[in-house]
Formats: C-alpha cells, sequence, structure tokens
C-alpha cells in the first residue's frame, strides 16, 4: 500500500480500535460495509447499517439457503458462491451492483 500515492490509499482505522464500540462509531460512518462472514458483518447488519456479505458456498446455516437477504438483518445483502473456492463471479457480482448503488 505504501506504492500507492497518499491520496489514493484506503483509510484504516485498525490501530485506533480497542472494542466493538469502536468498531461500531466507525461503521456508522459509513455508507456501505462490504465483508465477508465477521463479526463486523454481523455488527453493521444489527446496527442497521448497509451490508453486502460475501459468502462461501457452504456458508453458515444462520445465512439460510438460497437468498440474497436476511431474515435477521434487514440491511444486509448476501452474495454467495456457486462453488467452493470460486469467487471471481461472486466479485464481478458485487462490482456490478456497487456501480448501480453509486449511481
Amino acid at each position: 500500500m505504501s506504492a500507492l500515492p497518499e491520496r489514493l490509499r484506503p483509510l484504516d482505522p485498525a490501530s485506533s480500535v480497542a472494542d466493538f464500540a469502536d468498531t461500531a462509531a466507525i461503521i456508522a460512518s459509513l455508507d456501505l460495509v462490504i465483508s465477508i462472514d465477521t463479526s463486523g458483518a454481523h455488527l453493521a447488519g444489527a446496527m442497521g447499517r448497509p451490508v453486502w456479505v460475501l459468502l462461501c458456498s457452504n456458508a453458515d446455516w444462520r445465512w439460510l439457503d438460497v437468498r440474497d437477504d436476511s431474515p435477521w438483518y434487514p440491511s444486509a445483502r448476501l452474495f454467495r458462491q456457486a462453488w467452493a473456492g470460486d469467487w471471481e463471479p461472486v466479485i464481478e457480482r458485487v462490482a456490478f451492483a456497487l456501480k448501480a448503488w453509486l449511481t
């Protein structure tokens, strides 16, 4: 990342995060959280913040099956792998959705 010009470097607030309250404060300032199935994704969903979750083909049962939404987190959108290890189509769908979301 140091090869990137300063203005293009992504913000990395990790060094200032001590607990979930700090994480929640960061999430509250974001327009959208894009994550794999992590505590941050669950926290964003619980806060009602827009969150897109990238799920592996054998995702945890809590995400249910064959859905692109979650009854637990109405603000969540799910992007699932069709086959184990095949992330390229998932990333392509996220990129397409992000372009649409930005317009």
